[in-house]
């Protein structure tokens, strides 16, 4: 069996930056194990598994199937790979339609063009309240000594998102280091599948940027996520209501960037705005 197989940059107009995702055309459904050994041997945060379903082919088809696996388990809402999978139709395969639909665990997703960037239409999942001293430990391993201003929890996405108090400067969110194995020994519950840590943008500042983060998923087997758009749900459902905007900008301080535009629609859906560059291109045989 031959597949065809991508590495994309998602959120960046450049390569080498943002975040790398798999991509994968398949023909046929494969064996979940089959999908989460590919997943493993590419060992990047997300691999992207886009199907035929009833479409002709991958050029003229207007609908497919998708399923997101990281190395160590499937996932039910990934941004950057979906934003990937999108590229690949729209920007190798020539896609011919405006919009493209992926069916997937988290409903139906449409992605369609607009100049250089791709927009996704996304489900906005607002985080509720949490209660710190309830997981004191776990705000410790992560933040350490930084002063927390929210701790909110999203549980359709099972994100748990820490907003860093105003006093914090971006250079202390960058220089974090939240070890993977700290993290996993204090959250044992299988509540919390990923960990978001974020700070509002400074008006003293050319950036434009409203609110800079960081996301650590141990628990899925992803140690940091250079840019994820899934947590962007979630960010965008805190954020909007603090700072009262339906339009935002945001960075993610990995190591390799990304930068996010988001917007929050009448109908309460998010669309996920970004750019990506596809570098490698190539074939799996199994």
């Amino acid at each position: 069996m031959e597949i065809p197989i991508f590495t994309v940059d998602a959120f960046t107009n450049v390569p080498f930056k943002g975040n790398p995702a798999a991509v994968c055309l398949i023909e046929n459904e494969l064996q979940d194990d089959l999908y989460q050994s590919i997943a493993a041997e590419m060992n990047l945060s997300d691999t992207a598994f886009i199907s035929k379903r009833n479409s002709m082919d991958f050029s003229s088809g207007a609908r497919f199937g998708l399923r997101w696996f990281s190395p160590k388990c499937e996932v039910s809402l990934c941004g950057h790979a979906t934003l990937a999978s999108a590229a690949v139709l729209f920007y190798l395969k020539k896609n011919v339609n405006p919009v493209v639909v992926f069916e997937t665990m988290s409903g139906e997703l449409h992605v369609r063009q607009h100049e250089e960037s791709l927009i996704m239409d996304f489900p906005l999942n607002k985080p509720q309240p949490q209660v710190q001293h309830e997981i004191k430990d776990l705000l410790k391993a992560a933040v350490g000594d930084l002063p927390i201003q929210d701790v909110c929890y999203s549980p359709t996405t099972k994100k748990l998102m820490i907003r860093l108090a105003d006093t914090c400067n971006r250079s202390e969110l960058t220089s974090l280091r939240s070890e993977a194995e700290t993290l996993l020994r204090n959250e044992t519950t299988g509540k919390i599948k990923s960990l978001i840590i974020t700070l509002k943008g400074t008006q003293t500042t050319q950036s434009g940027y409203d609110f800079y983060s960081r996301v650590f998923a141990p628990w899925v087997g992803v140690p940091e996520d250079p840019v994820t758009g899934s947590a962007h749900t979630v960010l965008a459902g805190y954020w909007s209501e603090k700072l009262m905007k339906k339009k935002m900008m945001a960075y993610q301080c990995s190591s390799r960037g990304g930068e996010v535009k988001l917007e929050i629609r009448d109908d309460g859906r998010l669309d996920i705005i970004g750019q990506a560059q596809i570098i490698l291109q190539g074939t799996l045989k199994i």
